[in-house]
């Protein structure tokens, strides 16, 4: 008998260097609790129908937990002449069962195998990193209660607009993440459709229950079209996308804690056991993490690239190419879990420094809007009330001083409807404690919005 499961077409074995090119063992093995899993399901469906008796049943699936257990200890014998997990599989049990083995792959392709495999996997993980995110968010919210009464600056084109509450600045994370983990959900929906029965690529002529082994593995539906079933990598690029999304917030917010805790903002402390230092530089306190999570992000995209790359050109059905899907998708697992988790381990050791922060927003007529605002509330029409403040920070630019340093008598100058009570308007607490449209960063907001998170 030919060691390769094709082998009786063929009158030459394998190259070795094709052999080496073309097998996918040495990474797809970490699918091997899924292979095993649809393999129990594809048993039991094939004993349901009457193509396997219930003995030969039990007899395989036996001996697939054994190999689960083989594997876990680290006594497999992985092949690479046998090219995949599937096959490692497959030989393995004959060994240990004997001919009947060879009946567990009955109107079953590698190619709907693979799929299958790849889905079993890819829905474990997303409950893994939905669990991660839900910690990572928590996170945020602890840190926003704790510093609720810190001001900072907001910023638009990274110049000083307005001043927030820096938990309000926290919570704008918090509903990054809550989109993140609502792709997920969306991209389970596509991932949890089964392909098995598929075969290569037509079906078979099999009385087969493929309604039944989706019911078995917990998948709600069974894909549509068999050709669709073993071509299709979607829902592997839904995942990456959405993954690519995820990267790209905690990016951001790894950006600015960056700069934040650099001496030019000075905004920031982040605990010695986060950061490392340098090598020439006595005085360095680098921040490493986060400069490795927005450097991450750019390998997550490259598996997003990668897939979309492959795909684009290939002709239905299954193609050797779709081999390439494992590679980038289980290094953006790595990527995505590993980011979560140090985050969410750094986010409890980083302190803002509240005075520093206080001194930024004070400056460089951040409460002007409020200004506008206040003339606005007298019966000024907005563009006009936005043109009188304007030619007062022009005033005050000119003569090196803030708003709030101008006298009654010389702003009444600017408008008649300005009244001496205009000062009041334009200081930091009265400028965030007005904005109480709802998402805005008033304190009774900020608190309002946390109290809902907590009860979601």
């Amino acid at each position: 008998m030919s060691s390769k499961p094709w082998g009786g077409r063929f009158s030459q074995g394998t190259d070795p260097l094709v052999e080496e090119f073309t097998a996918s063992i040495s990474f797809d093995q970490a699918l091997y609790r899924y292979d095993i899993q649809g393999s129990i399901a594809h048993t039991r469906m094939l004993a349901k129908v009457g193509i396997l008796t219930e003995e030969e049943a039990k007899a395989i699936v036996r001996g697939l937990l054994e190999i689960q257990q083989e594997i876990e200890a680290g006594s497999f014998p992985f092949s690479l002449e046998l090219e995949d997990i599937h096959m490692n599989i497959e030989r393995r049990l004959a060994e240990r069962i004997g001919p009947v083995a060879g009946k567990l792959h009955t109107a079953r392709s590698r190619n709907d195998q693979v799929a299958l495999d790849l889905r079993l996997y890819l829905r474990e993980e997303i409950g893994q990193i939905d669990r991660s995110l839900i910690d990572l968010q928590e996170a945020l919210v602890e840190m926003a209660e704790r510093y609720i009464e810190v001001i900072l600056p907001g910023y638009t084109h990274l110049q000083r607009a307005q001043p927030i509450l820096f938990s309000h600045h926290l919570l704008a994370y918090h509903e990054m993440l809550k989109r993140d983990r609502q792709r997920y959900a969306d991209c389970l929906k596509r991932v949890e459709v089964c392909p098995l029965g598929a075969g290569a690529l037509a079906g078979t002529s099999l009385p087969i229950d493929r309604f039944h082994t989706a019911e078995l593995l917990g998948f709600p539906e069974v894909t549509h079209n068999s050709l669709d079933s073993v071509g299709d990598r979607d829902f592997a690029l839904e995942f990456l996308a959405a993954s690519a999304i995820l990267m790209m917030h905690l990016s951001r917010l790894c950006e600015e804690w960056i700069l934040w805790s650099s001496a030019e903002f000075n905004f920031l402390e982040i605990a010695d056991a986060f950061c490392t230092g340098s090598s020439l530089m006595p005085q360095k306190k680098n921040p490493d993490v986060l400069e490795l999570v927005r450097g991450k992000s750019g390998r997550v995209y490259g598996s997003l690239v990668s897939l979309l790359t492959t795909m684009k050109g290939l002709p239905l059905a299954y193609n050797k190419d779709l081999q390439e899907d494992k590679e980038p998708i289980f290094d953006a697992v790595r990527t995505v879990k590993a980011s979560l988790n140090v985050l969410t381990c750094l986010l409890p050791h980083v302190r803002p420094k509240e005075e520093v922060m206080h001194r930024a927003a004070q400056g460089g007529f951040m409460t002007a809007t409020d200004l506008v605002e206040y003339l606005v509330n007298r019966g000024v029409p907005l563009r006009q009330a936005h043109e009188i403040v304007g030619r007062m920070v022009r005033y005050c630019l000119e003569q090196n001083r803030e708003l709030e340093e101008l006298s009654w008598e010389e702003a009444v100058g600017f408008s008649p409807a300005l009244q001496p009570d205009f000062k009041q308007w334009l200081s930091l607490e009265r400028s965030v404690e007005g904005k109480r449209s709802y998402g805005g960063t008033a304190r009774e907001r900020v608190m309002e919005r946390i109290r809902e998170i907590r009860s979601s």
